[in-house]
């Protein structure tokens, strides 16, 4: 297996990449990852436990990522969500959250490039990005690794290594 993890820190690339739905802006970094399946047998990636490991005057901060709706949230809101609008009339019983039309759009944007497979089909790979909430700390990147601890083959559920990808010197194998 081969996992390449290629941060996007220029603005430019990003916003090329992404246009409105750009993430860099609100501080969150978007990771491209490529992983490769060299095998005859399926595996499968526990992506819950998928964390950007960060490194801080050598001490290590575990970052989890960010869905597509989260990353969407922060971009329409970047100072946190509006205060709730009060009615003249009460609600009676349990208010539902309002939809938020701008999140959904921009949520709907970023979704088809958000890496959401977690089994890797033998002699095949999966493609998208993750992103990071690195509260526009961007000069922490290269001292950061991705981190991947959970990983089977499938059926068996026999455990691999783990894998711990650096992001410092470009892309990583």
């Amino acid at each position: 297996m081969a996992v390449i993890a290629v941060p996007y820190t220029d603005a430019e690339r990003t916003k090329d990449k992404f246009g409105k739905a750009n993430p860099l802006p609100a501080g969150i970094l978007p990771i491209e990852v490529t992983i490769r399946n060299d095998t005859p047998h399926p595996i499968h990636i526990n992506l819950t436990t998928v964390q950007l490991e960060v490194n801080i005057r050598d001490e290590r901060q575990d970052v989890d990522w960010l869905t597509a709706v989260e990353v969407a949230n922060a971009i329409v809101h970047p100072e946190g969500p509006p205060a709730p609008k009060q009615r003249r009339i009460p609600v009676v019983g349990v208010p539902l959250p309002g939809k938020d039309k701008k999140v959904e759009k921009i949520a709907e944007m970023l979704k088809p490039l958000t890496l959401d497979a977690d089994v890797i089909p033998p002699m095949g790979s999966i493609h998208g990005f993750m992103y990071f909430n690195m509260s526009h700390e961007l000069t922490l990147v290269p001292d950061s690794s991705l981190y991947l601890p959970d990983v089977v083959f499938l059926p068996s559920n026999k455990p691999l290594i783990f894998f711990e990808v650096p992001l410092g010197s470009g892309p990583a194998l």
